[in-house]
């Protein structure tokens, strides 16, 4: 399986339909708190946007909804994963996502057998409280040579000046947080990370 090498994350399917038209090929849509029926709805809105613009979307931690709603990729964190039903989850023809942080998760996360693995935070970041120091670039090679050919998402503090780096020490897909929204104009951010990924595609 390949990623698109930029992997847009999001807090509403309004988002979405700001940003996909621009030429997003990866998003995932990252809710943390709201209802349930609230949830189906950003859900349903969201997987019809991304069908309309020809995006992967992969709905964080919802996993049920996710089934539920017809979509086919999810992303777990590590607590979601150990009481998440990842038989389920296969059942449905989902593919998966797994976060790590350190070596004990990522060999939980390689005996889950994930369509992929997220490695964090490379950088600082401002998206919430980390336990673990920045992960820097030697570990995302670190990262690549263990889980080869299962491509390798890296996330935490990227931005446009980081690229670069990320994706030559081995990185196949960069996420991308806050520093699209929290930009000032996040539509101009995002067609400057879709040109920087292009010839990585």
């Amino acid at each position: 399986m390949k990623l698109d090498p930029f992997y847009l994350i999001v807090d509403s399917a309004a988002r979405i339909e700001r940003l996909a038209p621009l030429g997003v090929r990866l998003v995932q849509l990252r809710i943390k708190t709201m209802d349930e029926a609230g949830l189906r709805a950003e859900i349903r809105r969201a997987k019809a946007l991304c069908a309309r613009h020809q995006c992967q979307l992969i709905v964080n931690d919802h996993w049920r909804l996710a089934i539920e709603e017809g979509c086919d990729f999810i992303h777990l964190g590590q607590e979601d994963m150990r009481v998440a039903d990842l038989s389920r989850i296969r059942d449905a023809g989902l593919r998966l996502g797994l976060s790590t942080h350190d070596h004990l998760e990522l060999e939980a996360a390689l005996a889950a057998r994930p369509d992929y693995i997220a490695l964090g935070p490379v950088y600082p970041t401002i998206l919430k409280q980390m336990k673990w120091a920045p992960q820097g670039l030697e570990r995302i090679g670190e990262w690549k040579r263990r889980i080869a050919p299962t491509p390798l998402v890296a996330i935490g503090g990227l931005n446009p000046g980081r690229l670069e780096g990320v994706l030559a020490a081995g990185a196949d897909s960069a996420a991308v947080v806050t520093d699209i929204t929290l930009n000032a104009d996040p539509e101009a951010r995002t067609r400057e990370w879709i040109e920087k990924t292009d010839r990585w595609r």
